[in-house]
């Protein structure tokens, strides 16, 4: 087992659409987490008709890349959970990972409002859809950065109501990214 882990074209293709990724395809990228196994996430997608083909395609494409502790995680993945094994587990140490530069999160050519704002727009359309219409008026009201925080836990809300837990969880990711450029972001949701 293999595990995957968006690179930071995968992140930007994410936030921006700036390549042309279908919308099955960008399904699998946005499950890709750092901590599924290949094989979970292909079980995940297979109703779509996706595969391991697909995930050799993002992986050509630069969108995703095999992840520095694919081995211990693929080792916690394939240990028999029990509720009490989960509950006295002891957590994992996250790796230290350098502060990411303004330069490295934001598309280029695009300042940090900018950048929140085409975020928004292009997830509500396509993970919240109709629902998220009064999103979309709030995000085009918004006049500043600190605006867009403030719509923060309301657009991530909506995508764990329309997407589940795992769409919401990376969305966060990425969104926190571009709110907080380097600042230290909301703790909990």
């Amino acid at each position: 087992m293999i595990i995957f882990d968006k690179t930071e074209l995968g992140r930007t293709e994410i936030a921006t659409r700036s390549q042309t990724v279908g919308p099955r395809l960008r399904t699998l990228l946005l499950l890709v987490d750092g901590k599924t196994a290949d094989d979970e996430l292909l079980r995940k997608v297979a109703g779509l008709g996706l595969g391991q083909e697909h995930l050799d395609e993002l992986l050509q494409g630069g969108l995703i890349q095999i992840s520095s502790n694919s081995s211990t995680t693929v080792a916690t993945a394939t240990a028999p959970a029990t509720p009490a094994a989960a509950a006295t587990a002891a957590p994992k140490a996250a790796p230290a990972v350098a502060p990411l530069s303004a330069e490295q999160i934001l598309p280029a050519g695009q300042t940090q409002f900018e950048a929140i704002y085409h975020f928004y727009n292009d997830t509500i359309k396509s993970m919240i859809g109709l629902r998220g219409y009064g999103l979309q008026l709030k995000v085009e009201r918004a006049s500043s950065v600190q605006d867009f925080r403030e719509l923060r836990q309301a657009y991530l809300e909506a995508v764990l109501k329309a997407k589940g837990e795992e769409i919401a969880r990376s969305l966060r990711g990425r969104l926190d990214q571009l709110l907080y450029l380097g600042e230290r972001g909301p703790t909990g949701a």
